[in-house]
């Protein structure tokens, strides 16, 4: 199960794209311990965890808005307990069996994977943002010490690895290579262009790029690349037509003085999911004679979150490559869920549980799955409805603002009649009843991913 953690979110923990030097991927003698020099893991905590990862926001404490999603703490005193031999909250890095941090197995470990990026070092896989967000990224020999420190047991006290690499910078300011185009014929571009994030801040946009496609075109392979420090990338289509954004305009989120620019707020309410990534580079390929659909004069909302706690100012930016197929290649059409729980009114000071099950006219597989609530929402569980895996959960976050995307590798079959049920928890800490609505202050409840109908 490839897993996109907390995709819809801000600030969700330690992430800043880095690219992992060559000291990384060799593989030199470990260094031997010395208990006379300081500990490897004070080092550690000192230099890495305490200046990039255990700040407030992030994993300073369980008062942190994130701690729900990633249940983690770094702070002095706390952080090796919540490190060493621990599950992580992580689906993906769970179901492939990895640790917050496995003792002599770097690779084994969720935390050396979220510091290197570089994913064909890791055999492709991606587990949701890098680290540390919205910070300057690590450098290559900070990487290597977290490297030796875990190969050599991941011990508490202990001098274990050469304190000389954490002073190491190679590889920290890499240059961002643009991702090529698809061959002509073979697919389209579309991209978010370069744009400055302000220090101490958090950017979010959107842009509508028309797709100039005069009859339907289907997808077969989704490639995303954004620059360091990036959150997400999301590619929205539109469940209406009409009065729909102006084309390649830039719409903040935000507004200067970091109140919600109503207009932008409001559009995001005809939003459809069509594809989307937290980690810097993402490459989806749609099952065998598959393609998603994508109507004739076609466009797609560009949506990219970027989150900067530095003192200066740097760039953003997104690309977003379609491969396409001919028709005559495709079985099945890959289509959007989209389907919403008008019902959530929540009186003022109260915690419910809404719960709504859709199904399927038709037989159909279901390839992905995502969601949507507003900031009042604590969890979102999709279950199957129906046939022998009734109740079954496939679909968990407590992460409101960018929800888990999950691709599901092996399809959730389901038959004419079966579907899926929402379960959705809001928290109304408000004085007044909060319904279902398109404002900040109004709540959705709604699944959104990709299925065919067989």
């Amino acid at each position: 199960m490839r897993r996109i953690s907390s995709l819809f979110t801000y600030g969700a923990g330690l992430s800043a794209a880095l690219l992992l030097g060559t000291l990384s991927c060799t593989k030199p003698a470990e260094d031997t311990p010395d208990p006379t020099e300081k500990a490897s893991f004070d080092l550690l905590q000192e230099k890495i965890l305490t200046t990039n990862c255990a700040m407030t926001g992030c994993h300073a404490s369980e008062s942190d808005g994130s701690f729900g999603q990633h249940k983690l703490v770094l702070a002095s005193g706390k952080s090796y307990e919540n490190l060493v031999n621990v599950a992580p909250a992580n689906a993906s890095a769970k179901t492939d069996g990895l640790l917050r941090v496995k003792p002599f197995n770097s690779l084994s470990s969720l935390f050396y994977h979220k510091l290197n990026t570089d994913a064909a070092h890791h055999g492709g896989k991606q587990y949701g943002n890098p680290m540390p967000l919205g910070r300057p990224p690590l450098s290559a020999g900070q990487i290597e010490f977290v490297r030796r420190w875990i190969e050599a047991g991941a011990p508490k006290t202990g001098s274990v690895a050469d304190a000389a690499l954490l002073d190491d910078q190679t590889g920290s300011n890499a240059t961002f290579t643009p991702l090529a185009p698809p061959v002509t014929g073979q697919g389209l571009q579309l991209k978010i262009d370069p744009f400055d994030v302000k220090s101490n801040f958090e950017r979010e946009l959107f842009v509508r790029r028309l797709l100039n496609n005069s009859t339907d075109i289907y997808v077969k392979r989704v490639q995303i690349k954004m620059r360091p420090g990036s959150h997400h990338f999301i590619a929205y289509g539109f469940d209406r037509t009409t009065n729909l954004p102006a084309a390649n305009q830039v719409r903040d989120l935000r507004n200067p003085d970091n109140s919600v620019n109503l207009a932008t707020f409001l559009s995001m309410a005809n939003h459809v999911f069509m594809a989307g990534s937290q980690s810097p580079n993402h490459d989806y390929t749609f099952p065998e004679g598959t393609a998603l659909l994508l109507p004739a004069n076609s466009s797609l909302d560009l949506n990219v979150h970027y989150v900067n706690k530095s003192d200066k100012v740097f760039q953003g930016e997104a690309f977003l490559n379609l491969f396409t197929v001919d028709k005559a290649e495709v079985k099945y059409a890959v289509k959007p869920i989209n389907w919403s729980n008008e019902s959530i009114t929540t009186p003022p000071g109260q915690r419910r549980t809404h719960i709504k099950s859709f199904t399927f006219s038709k037989n159909v597989k279901v390839l992905a799955l995502t969601s949507h609530m507003h900031k009042l929402g604590e969890k979102f569980v999709i279950r199957i409805k129906g046939g022998s895996r009734d109740g079954e959960v496939v679909y968990t976050t407590t992460d409101w603002e960018h929800p888990d995307i999950i691709n599901f590798p092996t399809p959730i079959s389901l038959k004419a009649g079966e579907g899926l049920t929402s379960e959705i928890t809001y928290n109304n800490t408000t004085s007044k009843t909060v319904s279902f609505g398109l404002t900040s202050e109004e709540e959705m409840g709604i699944i959104f991913g990709y299925y065919y109908e067989e």
